[in-house]
């Protein structure tokens, strides 16, 4: 499942939860937010229209056309903060102008040798001192013998993705707030690019 245009014309999106990131509500509201923030794999757009609500200027990216026809519809008043494009092939005046990439299921959709053009194209985005905060899905629930997607990310391999030579973690924690059966199957953690 990787053909991600298919499955939101099928209406096979079952990462779709009708509502924003739990976790990622729950750490929004214990913050003051302000700036640029980027949502990559925006789907229908409920993070968007979160950060939105919470005084970001933010933008969704997503790989299908009709996620992004979907998000507009969805959030109609929302609907020129949500563009279709490729994480890996944006603007080149976006570069370094955000504050914020939030991550929730961007990276766990990308099959894991892309996980480095992730890591590039994120801190491009970002201002130095930028933020990526993201709910990692840590612990897939997955059948035996299936590969993904989702594909999860130990927290060794994220630390070897985020090396602390170039990024200073400020929160790490795995949220008790949670979809249905993910509790204890993601974390949260927020990380500044150092330069």
């Amino acid at each position: 499942m990787t053909d991600w245009e298919s499955c939101y014309l099928d209406g096979n999106t079952p990462w779709d939860k009708g509502e924003a990131s739990p976790p990622l509500s729950a750490w929004v509201m214990k913050h003051t937010l302000q700036g640029r923030a980027l949502v990559p794999g925006c789907g229908v757009g409920h993070d968007v229209a979160l950060l939105v609500d919470h005084g970001l200027d933010a933008l969704g990216v997503d790989l299908s056309r009709t996620a992004v026809e979907k998000a507009r519809e969805t959030h109609a008043a929302l609907a020129d903060h949500f563009i279709q494009g490729d994480l890996f092939a944006l603007p080149a005046e976006w570069s370094g102008t955000f504050d914020y990439v939030f991550e929730h299921t961007c990276l766990c959709a990308l099959p894991p040798e892309l996980r480095q053009s992730y890591q590039k194209a994120v801190t491009e985005l970002l201002k130095p001192g930028g933020r990526l905060v993201g709910v990692w899905f840590i612990n897939p629930d997955m059948e035996p013998g299936e590969e993904g997607p989702p594909f999860g990310i130990s927290l060794e391999d994220l630390e070897a993705l985020f090396p602390a030579s170039d990024w200073a973690v400020e929160e790490d924690y795995i949220p008790e707030e949670a979809y249905d059966g993910r509790v204890g199957r993601e974390r949260l953690r927020v990380l500044c690019k150092r330069s």
